[in-house]
């Protein structure tokens, strides 16, 4: 299974964990599907101080400048088997 394929997997079986991980996680989840399927952050920040949500969304995305989609996907299939596991 290419490594595409298998982040396609990932990316369906985080819809299906048993249990709905924390915010922490989720963050990491969102983020690094972004890195894997945009690349580097390619939006402005969010205008609404009081945004809190979007603010930590574009933070961890940003934090991921520079990751490859690659190593994204990696890491993002690397995740998902842990959640699964758990």
């Amino acid at each position: 299974m290419s490594l595409q394929q298998s982040f396609e997997a990932a990316v369906a079986a985080s819809k299906t964990l048993d249990a709905k991980p924390d915010n922490d996680v989720l963050l990491q989840l969102y983020s690094l599907y972004k890195q894997a399927t945009e690349g580097d952050i390619n939006v402005e920040p969010p205008a609404n101080m009081f945004d809190f949500v979007g603010k930590a969304k574009y933070d961890a995305w940003n934090n991921l400048k520079g990751k490859s989609k690659d190593a994204a996907m990696q890491d993002y299939i690397d995740l998902v088997n842990q959640l699964k596991n758990k």
